[in-house]
């Protein structure tokens, strides 16, 4: 019997995220630099007949099922595109909060077609694998091959990948789900209408962090305004010892800490833990 193929789908953060604008049919324009943590969800692909998914794990409930999935999503849009795609059972470890700016489900999904082209000899730069991603989600192309790079227009464009220092990093997530439709239609802007709020800032890996403070997440004053849960997370980790930068991931309601190593960051996260147990808290590195 073969064995299973397996992947990581790590969690995105969006170190930045500048909003350029709103474009004529709707989306919005953004630039974004985007990174990966070394945790995240966990998927097997059982090679067989015919396509399905089994999810376990603490926030197995919150994922989704049948066509709500972004996994059978992903890889139903696949099979439509590749004629005698094999398919076979996705098993699915769920750890990342749900609805929380950090393309938990995008990353699944990404992390699907992963396997299904391994399984299928395909390159990830085939055609019908990157017009899937597109299709699954905005932030699944990013996801594809989880590098760190700079993301722009709705998602689908996407730059070459940015050797990042290791980024040591506090995720934070108050158990709220945010949903990101609501978060944008906050910012209020109109189609066609432009957000001049200043370009965004170089990435130069020597001065990387100074250069995230010179930037900034469009997404995260809104956000505050739907759910006022993610500044008390954000003042938290301000608070902690050694915080170099707390910013939102995404559409939140998901913040980030940066931190000068493992053992700042590992002591923030105990701290933030003993004042907010009901919380999700996790140590990680971003790359």
């Amino acid at each position: 019997m073969p064995q299973p193929l397996a992947t990581r789908a790590p969690a995105k953060i969006n170190l930045t995220l500048h909003v350029l604008g709103r474009r004529a049919d709707g989306y919005h324009e953004l630039e974004s630099l985007v990174a990966f943590a070394g945790t995240g969800d966990d998927l097997r692909l059982e090679s067989g007949a015919g396509l399905g998914l089994q999810a376990s794990g603490p926030t197995a409930s919150f994922a989704g099922s049948g066509a709500d999935n972004l996994v059978l999503k992903a890889a139903r849009l696949l099979a439509d595109r590749v004629e005698g795609l094999q398919l076979g059972i996705f098993h699915l470890t769920k750890r990342l909060p749900v609805a929380a700016g950090i393309g938990g489900g995008s990353s699944d999904a990404a992390a699907a077609l992963r396997l299904l082209a391994r399984l299928n000899g395909l390159p990830l730069s085939h055609p019908a694998l990157r017009e899937a991603a597109r299709l699954t989600g905005a932030d699944v192309p990013v996801c594809l091959e989880p590098s760190a790079r700079m993301m722009r227009g709705a998602g689908e464009e996407l730059g070459p990948p940015v050797n990042l220092p290791r980024l040591f990093a506090v995720l934070v997530n108050p158990r709220v789900p945010v949903e990101t439709p609501a978060v944008f239609k906050a910012l209020g802007l109109q189609p066609g209408q432009a957000l001049a709020r200043g370009s965004h800032p170089a990435i130069e890996r020597s001065t990387l962090v100074d250069r995230l403070l010179a930037a900034r997440n469009d997404l995260e004053l809104p956000a505050l305004h739907i759910q006022p849960l993610i500044g008390d997370a954000l003042g938290l980790l301000r608070r902690t010892r050694g915080c170099r930068l707390a910013r939102m991931s995404g559409s939140g309601a998901t913040v980030f800490g940066l931190y000068d190593d493992c053992e700042a960051a590992a002591a923030a996260a105990k701290a933030v833990g003993r004042a907010r147990p009901d919380w999700w808290v996790k140590a990680t590195s971003l790359r």
